[in-house]
């Protein structure tokens, strides 16, 4: 199934007239900003500093797994709502979805091998790995604009934001606890103000008060002292 793009435009707009609940907002912030700064921390790296070279690596690593996990929550959750009651209307990402598995499986061997190359090696490598992941990320923002297109476009039309939202909480209550603090490192400096406020208030409302809290030590030092003081005065009303 393939929206026709002016039955889009026609529920985006209605989305901008009274705001639906976007499934995609806050974690597609969350994965632009740790792919834009992965991809920086790659192309600047010196591959004969053997610190600078593991974090990089590292920082890759964590990305690809991160970006593994989104996609089987995608499958399993907001693909198998919208297959529900739009069969064949999630078929085109699903399909993206497998060539991004295999890019994922080839930038990891790639990591893994500068992380064990000698000197001699590590360059060529190096930028090999670059390039790959910059086409990774390329496609992957392309790709997330298609989801927070055509795919809200079919959830809006088949599901109320109360049913959404429950598909969301079962979504959430099935992250492990060390991959969400890492969403949470990336999300929470990467979405607005209101949306940091609406995300830290509805976690303080549900989850235990230590794992709140240290998400709260998490996110700190990656915002401004103007964000923080904003969020704790949000936190705070």
């Amino acid at each position: 199934m393939k929206m026709d793009p002016r039955e889009i435009a026609e529920i985006a707009a209605a989305q901008a007239a009274q705001p639906r609940l976007d499934l995609y907002a806050g974690i597609h912030k969350a994965l632009r900003a740790f792919m834009a700064d992965t991809l920086l921390a790659v192309g600047r790296m010196d591959v004969h500093d053997d610190l600078e070279r593991a974090q990089a690596c590292q920082q890759l690593l964590e990305l690809l797994a991160l970006c593994r996990s989104h996609l089987d929550h995608e499958n399993h959750f907001v693909h198998a709502a919208m297959q529900a009651r739009a069969p064949g209307s999630s078929q085109r990402v699903e399909d993206e979805h497998a060539q991004h598995q295999r890019d994922i499986a080839r930038l990891a061997v790639g990591t893994h091998a500068l992380l064990a190359a000698g000197s001699a090696e590590r360059a060529a490598l190096a930028h090999a790995l670059y390039t790959g992941l910059a086409a990774f990320v390329g496609h992957n923002y392309a790709h997330m604009q298609v989801e927070e297109t055509e795919h809200n476009a079919v959830l809006w039309a088949h599901y109320s934001d109360e049913e959404l939202m429950d598909l969301h909480n079962a979504l959430v209550a099935s992250i492990p606890p060390q991959e969400m603090m890492l969403t949470m490192r990336w999300m929470i400096p990467s979405v607005s103000p209101a949306e940091r406020a609406a995300i830290l208030g509805d976690m303080r409302a549900h989850a235990p008060a230590p794992a709140f809290a240290a998400v709260l030590d998490a996110v700190r030092p990656h915002l401004t002292q103007a964000a923080r003081a904003r969020l704790e005065q949000a936190l705070a009303a």
